[in-house]
Parts: structure tokens; C-alpha cells; sequence
């Protein structure tokens, strides 16, 4: 069934479309890159800042206040584009280590985050304006910062490996 469903994928128009076009994959990819620019370097704030290595003497609850819409704007971006980019060669990308790698850290990175926004923070109030934050605090920076560099790596790591 997965194998049908990736066939069809990449039997849509818009994969033909993106493998006819010798200019839309790159252009694509590089929205995809940009968007996943904004989406790190937005995220890694936040972690720095839990890890209370930047911005300490601004509270916690302001910097995601501040930083989480444009965080959640360049991940739809990334999302889509991610998603316009696989569907070009669905089949191969499917079973490509790097990739399966990158969307298994996803995976991991969003349980990360729903586990500290459902329980970690919810005692921000004891640690908000705290120059460093308690120890579960950090550990779920320093987890999301090492998540979001894998991601990284991998998703480079996959041009680099396709039909290989």
C-alpha cells in the first residue's frame, strides 16, 4: 500500500511538473532552505535562551511570545515546500536513509517541544525572568537545539545521497 501510495505521489501533475521544470526544484529548494532558516535560527533563540546562554535578562514567556508566530509562519513554508520537493521523486525519497533519519528527528523534535509546552512550561512562572532556568528546562534546550541540528545535517545529507 505505501509503495502504491508513493507512485502516486509521484504521478501527480505537480511532480511531473517540478521534474520537468529545470528551474522549479531549485527554486522550490531554496524557499525550503530559507524557511527552514527562519524556523532553526528561531527556534535555536528560544533554546539558547532556556539554556540561559542569550538573551537573560529577557523573560521567556515574551522572546516565544515574540518569536513563535514567525516560527509557526516559516515552518508552514518548510512543510510545504518539503512536501512539494518529496513528491518529485516520492519513491526514492521514501526509502532514503537521510530522509527516513530527518523526518524520525522531526518526529522526536515535536514531541520534544509538546512535552515541554504541555509540562516543563507550565511552571514558567517560577523561572521566567530567571537569568537560568531549572535543569528540565535546559534539558529540553539543549534537546530541541541538538534535534534541530540532526535535522539539518540530514536534510543536507539527503542530496547528497539520493539514487544512491
Amino acid at each position: 500500500m505505501l509503495e502504491t501510495c508513493l507512485q502516486w505521489l509521484h504521478e501527480t501533475p505537480l511532480a511531473e511538473t517540478i521534474r520537468s521544470n529545470a528551474l522549479l526544484f531549485p527554486w522550490v529548494e531554496s524557499v525550503h532552505v530559507l524557511a527552514i532558516t527562519l524556523v532553526v535560527g528561531s527556534i535555536a533563540a528560544v533554546d539558547l535562551r532556556l539554556l540561559g546562554v542569550a538573551s537573560r535578562s529577557r523573560a521567556v514567556t515574551q522572546l516565544i511570545r515574540d518569536i513563535l508566530p514567525l516560527t509557526w509562519v516559516a515552518f508552514a513554508i518548510a512543510v510545504l515546500t518539503g512536501i512539494t520537493l518529496f513528491t518529485s521523486n516520492a519513491i526514492q525519497y521514501a526509502h532514503n536513509g537521510p530522509m527516513q533519519v530527518k523526518m524520525s528527528l522531526l518526529v522526536i523534535a515535536g514531541i520534544n517541544m509538546l512535552f515541554f509546552h504541555l509540562v516543563t512550561y507550565r511552571s514558567v512562572s517560577a523561572w521566567d525572568e530567571a537569568p537560568r532556568a531549572p535543569l528540565p528546562v535546559r534539558l529540553a534546550g539543549a534537546t530541541s537545539l541538538l534535534l534541530w541540528i540532526g535535522i539539518v545535517a540530514f536534510g543536507r545529507w539527503i542530496g547528497f545521497t539520493i539514487g544512491t
